[in-house]
């Protein structure tokens, strides 16, 4: 028997793992999946989220299975991405809050999803989007991307990471290198974006270049950029975009997330266990699963038999298992579970974030008249 079949190698290889589930309260199936894994983190989404309590319960039974503390993760980045609509009301988009053009809007967006998140038992918050808005992702992407102006989603960006950072969340940076000029989405499809190397560093990697210091993570994306790769190989599976541009190029130090390694764009090119391998092998930390037990139990076992029958990969296992314990341990103030959400605690919440929806409809209103008022 080799040493990654032994207890403490099989949790090392479960570090390199973000899963999800279904169902809104704690299984023996889930259970089972959870204390055989090891994982480094969980994902909920609006089909595992009923209210505040029960959301926070599920969380706490969670790490209850995991010896280490987990990241626990929801994508929240409001208007058509808002898993907490139906539990406290619903969030404005980003497009939405930039639009008001006010920074420290952009600020209390990120603070109050972060507190949310945070009263709900959630630490690892999969937003902000990097994306740009460029026409030819529009039908793709639509309000969740803010502005063509790479500088312009990088000021966003920035006040909504120090919001998060504010409530004690961690931020994560989306979808590295960018899927601005990706016409299809990388769910059903891989998305093959043309574009130079050239034109990309001075676009969609300007936020990422200028914000490296400031992302506790970073998601890369299942597109292909065929201009630097020479091929159809997703950005995921590629070490030219994980190693050779965002860790040694643009000097990335904190962790690398795949996007959902279930999706269509990536499975296109390699089966579950296959993208897992590539993902880690190219220079990711955490692969992100976010459905089916089938796969997560694949992808494991795909990263145990391949970290076994070569050194290298191995090494490149334990490199990234230790990145992540390093990480773990500097955020351990965040990894901390947050007190069970009161009933004066949710109303609190649910009524600040009907406040904030109604400045940020309102803000053009009010910028307008007072520029009316000006020129008078």
């Amino acid at each position: 028997m080799t040493v990654l079949r032994k207890t403490r190698g099989i949790e090392q290889i479960g570090q390199l793992l973000i899963v999800g589930f279904d169902g809104t309260e704690m299984t023996p199936r889930v259970s089972s999946l959870l204390a055989r894994v090891q994982p480094a983190g969980v994902i909920l989404f609006a089909r595992n989220i009923q209210s505040p309590e029960q959301t926070w319960r599920l969380l706490r039974e969670c790490q209850k299975c995991v010896a280490t503390p987990l990241f626990t993760c929801v994508d929240l980045e409001g208007g058509a991405v808002d898993r907490f609509r139906d539990a406290l009301g619903a969030t404005p988009s980003a497009a939405d809050v930039f639009a008001t053009g006010d920074r420290e809007l952009y600020r209390k967006h990120g603070e109050i999803i972060g507190t949310n998140c945070r009263a709900l038992g959630f630490n690892v918050d999969f937003a902000p989007v990097l994306d740009l808005a460029f026409e030819a992702s529009q039908t793709v992407m639509g309000s969740r991307a803010v502005s063509s102006d790479p500088l312009d989603a990088t000021t966003y960006a920035r006040e909504f990471l120090a919001g998060l950072r504010d409530a004690n969340v961690l931020g994560c940076g989306k979808h590295f290198p960018g899927l601005g000029e990706g016409k299809l989405d990388s769910h059903h499809e891989l998305p093959v974006i043309e574009n130079p190397l050239k034109q990309l560093w001075t676009e969609d990697l300007l936020p990422y270049r200028t914000l490296r210091r400031k992302l506790p993570l970073v998601m890369v994306s299942h597109a292909a950029y065929p201009q630097l790769t020479r091929d159809r190989t997703p950005a995921s599976l590629s070490s030219v975009w994980i190693t050779d541009i965002l860790r040694k190029r643009i000097g990335y130090r904190n962790l690398i997330v795949s996007d959902d390694l279930e999706m269509g764009g990536v499975l296109s090119a390699a089966p579950i266990g296959g993208a897992a391998v590539g993902f880690v092998r190219a220079g990711g930390d955490l692969c992100l699963i976010c459905h089916r037990e089938d796969y997560i139990l694949q992808a494991h076992e795909s990263l145990i038999k391949a970290a076994e029958l070569d050194s290298k990969f191995a090494r490149r296992v334990a490199e990234a298992a230790r990145h992540v314990a390093a990480f773990k341990r500097k955020s351990a103030k965040t990894l901390r579970h947050a007190a069970v959400p009161s009933t004066a605690t949710v109303e609190r919440l649910t009524r600040r974030l009907w406040e904030f929806g109604e400045q940020v409809r309102l803000e053009p209103f009010s910028r307008k008249a007072d520029k009316q008022r000006a020129r008078r």
